[in-house]
């Protein structure tokens, strides 16, 4: 998958996750956010997520350490949200 993390309007890091076949500028192009923080592809692993890459047509790269951990919050299973988890 690819990803894109931008700045909301109050300052925090906001990431988005779609296809590979998906452009990242193109991507960019429909958010209404104005500043990317970084972008690159994403991989779920053993170890969690693996974010690598960049885009030279936006002119970012990832940062692998802080990109995985924007991902691993965002994505993180909240406890009102426990109702959404999938029965075991």
């Amino acid at each position: 998958m690819k990803y894109l993390i931008v700045e909301d309007f109050s300052g925090q890091p906001v990431p988005f996750v779609f296809p590979r076949r998906v452009d990242h500028a193109d991507m960019f192009e429909q958010l209404p956010y104005g500043k990317i923080i970084s972008a690159g592809y994403v991989e779920l692993g053993s170890d969690g997520f693996a974010c690598f890459g960049g885009n030279a047509e936006l002119e970012v790269k990832a940062r692998p350490q802080e990109d995985a951990a924007v991902l691993a919050e965002a994505l993180r299973v909240r406890p009102r949200d426990e109702k959404f988890r999938p029965q075991q």
